[in-house]
């Protein structure tokens, strides 16, 4: 294959270091730490990707509280995450080659400009400014959430591409905490103020703030300027092209264990999607309860990526990762049996500082081992284990409510979550041993 040289050399880092005469110097990760926020296409994409976001947990909040109100049916609420795993998952490989060989940020432009314009819909129609009947306008809540995810299988490879024509290699320790921390601000603010607006002033009042969050990230992003595109001399076919991004994958144990892990975990563990009925059904706070359920995990974790944004990681540990995840497990079962509205958001909170520190860890990771000519690959690839824990989980998660109930099903997922990371460290022990030193890059097993 060509340029199977380079491959190996981005696969097994201490390659690299063999062929240093002189020692890297070390360099300091707090050097980083605020320095990357004076770099204003880093502050336009840190304010893209928060409004996104942001748009887009209030937009899950909203539509989540009105399929249930329409129907009271645990799996139509989770059939959501399923209606946006299918094009975002058909399409990830295709979006990977096509932001390797393309623009990424003319592609970033595009996908945030269709987000846009979907959410005017919903403003539109769910929001009632266009009267609708309740069933076609289901169809309709359904129809913008397949063309939320088709858009979203593109933008993450953009974004993610987007990050290393604007972010120094050494300096991603702390740019992946601080879009972590915008990440965290976004899931706070999203879904907290959208149930607020719900309770007050109905889905017409509510659908105005991911307008809004959606007109400003086209602005935001329409203002990064990386000069002309450069692209690439090879132009491989699309087959040829995803089957090399595979195989960089497949070969690459570390990257792989760390998707695999992170998609049966939070699969099988995940219990967002049910929130609005466990907000109606087990803790009866209605929709103002379920923005603060719903924004609880990002608030445990907005502290601890301040620190990691402030303070970066100098080594990234799997067993770290490993610990984490567990932990997550830990909360979701903390979660399930909990009929105390405190009390339930103390465990979700909790989740979110867990969750946070293995955002970060595996951000980082990926930044640091995939070759630029293979980012937008390795990141539709990424993002394909991502949807495949977030979106199909929903799916998994309203499918084992109506089976065996709400609350058996979220304490059922978090004893599998604990299954799998234990199964992952048992069957992985290279992956289990495995530390990358972020200044020099070096990779070890101890």
């Amino acid at each position: 294959m060509a340029g199977g040289d380079g491959l190996q050399r981005w696969a097994n880092p201490l390659h690299l270091e063999r062929k240093n005469k002189k020692k890297p110097r070390p360099m300091s990760a707090s050097k980083y730490s605020v320095s990357v926020l004076k770099l204003r296409n880093f502050r336009m994409l840190l304010a893209t990707r928060m409004f996104v976001m942001m748009a887009l947990q209030a937009q899950s909040v909203i539509v989540g509280w009105q399929i249930y109100s329409l129907t009271k049916d645990t799996f139509l609420l989770g059939l959501t995450g399923l209606v946006e795993a299918i094009p975002a998952i058909a399409c990830a490989l295709f979006a990977g080659h096509v932001v390797d060989i393309g623009n990424p940020r003319k592609i970033y432009i595009a996908c945030v400009g269709t987000l846009a314009l979907n959410t005017i819909m919903f403003l539109l129609f769910a929001g009632g400014i266009v009267p609708i009947e309740s069933k076609p306008l289901l169809y309709l809540i359904y129809g913008g959430i397949f063309l939320s995810g088709l858009a979203r299988s593109f933008i993450a490879p953009a974004s993610f591409t987007l990050l290393s024509q604007i972010v120094k290699r050494e300096e991603m320790p702390s740019a992946a905490a601080w879009l972590g921390t915008g990440f965290q601000i976004s899931a706070i603010g999203g879904p907290a103020i959208a149930g607020l607006v719900y309770g007050g002033y109905g889905p017409a009042g509510a659908w105005f703030l991911p307008a809004l969050l959606m007109i400003g990230a086209f602005g935001a992003v329409n203002a990064i300027n990386i000069g002309p595109h450069q692209r690439g001399e090879r132009r491989e076919n699309a087959i040829k092209s995803i089957h090399a991004g595979w195989n960089f994958i497949w070969t690459h144990k570390v990257l792989l264990s760390m998707m695999a892990l992170d998609m049966f975990a939070v699969l099988f563990g995940g219990a967002v999607a049910m929130l609005p009925a466990y907000a109606d059904e087990v803790l009866h706070v209605g929709s103002e309860g379920l923005g603060a359920l719903r924004a609880a995990p990002a608030i445990g974790a907005v502290g601890m990526t301040l620190i990691m944004a402030l303070k970066p990681m100098k080594h990234l540990s799997a067993m770290r990762l490993l610990w984490v995840v567990a932990g997550f497990g830990v909360c979701m079962i903390g979660f399930g049996l909990s009929t105390n509205f405190w009390l339930s958001l103390f465990f979700l909170g909790l989740s979110g500082v867990f969750d946070s520190i293995n955002m970060t860890i595996r951000a980082t990771l990926m930044q640091l081992l995939t070759p630029d000519h293979m980012r937008g690959r390795v990141s539709s690839i990424s993002s394909m284990f991502i949807i495949s824990s977030n979106e199909i989980g929903a799916f998994e998660s309203g499918t084992a409510a109506r089976l065996l109930g709400l609350v058996p099903s979220v304490v059922l997922g978090g004893i599998c979550t604990l299954i799998v990371t234990g199964a992952i460290a048992y069957l992985s022990p290279p992956f289990r041993r495995t530390v990358v030193d972020v200044n020099t890059s070096q990779k070890s097993q101890t």
